[in-house]
């Protein structure tokens, strides 16, 4: 699988989209992570056929910020 050093993360690990991208697809919105994990603008696919649903981080303001 992952001949990096350190190794990417697992496709099972909570950190997998941190792997490296070895295949993209830009017009279609996907990319293809040294972990066979494939991700969507819409979400992830796992090696195992699980589905990802997308998620994106929460930007919270606070007072007085612009």
């Amino acid at each position: 699988m992952c001949r990096h050093t350190p190794p990417c993360p697992t496709a099972g690990a909570p950190d997998r989209e941190a792997a490296r991208v070895i295949a993209h697809g830009e017009a279609q919105g996907w990319s293809l992570l040294c972990n066979q994990v494939l991700l969507f603008d819409t979400g992830e696919l796992l090696p195992d056929g699980t589905v990802i649903a997308p998620h994106r981080p929460v930007v919270i303001q606070t007072r007085g910020a612009a």
